[in-house]
């Protein structure tokens, strides 16, 4: 069973679904887990010739990926398994290979995410986290897809 497991949180209702898996996996094995919430910075805009972010500012945004992880973290103590947070801001590089280094520099034996399942222009635009996740990392990826 795995020890050390690595579960990715973005507050969507897939993310969800993987922390109940990882908190199973936990309670079969004895493991642990490190809850990890990524921030990723809005692009400036030019909005009438001057530069913006849209959106929340920065505090706001690790306000809310706080509550995320403390929520995430009540829920594993609840569950009896023991758990950490981590909050990481992007600072402009890609979310899925930042995962994928915090679990190897976490010694994660697994990570643990829900996808979205974005599919053509919605994921060209947006990315995908378990795509660059699975592209940049040795550990082993449980993915859980949309209900």
């Amino acid at each position: 069973m795995y020890q050390r497991i690595l579960v990715a949180i973005d507050g969507s209702d897939t993310a969800r679904r993987g922390l109940e898996e990882a908190i199973r996996l936990a309670q079969a094995g004895g493991g642990r887990l490190l809850l990890v919430h990524v921030i990723e910075e809005p692009l400036p805009l030019m909005v009438n010739g001057d530069w913006s972010l849209p959106g929340l500012p920065l505090t706001a945004w690790r306000e809310a990926g706080e509550r995320l992880l403390d929520a995430a973290l009540a829920q594993c103590r609840q569950a009896g398994v023991e758990a950490e947070t981590r909050l990481i801001e992007a600072g402009g590089r890609r979310i899925g290979p930042l995962i994928a280094e915090t679990a190897v520099d976490w010694q994660a034996e697994l990570i643990v995410l829900g996808t979205h399942g974005r599919r053509g222009l919605d994921r060209l635009l947006l990315g995908s986290v378990a795509e660059g996740i699975i592209r940049t990392t040795r550990t082993p990826v449980l993915l859980l897809p949309p209900a």
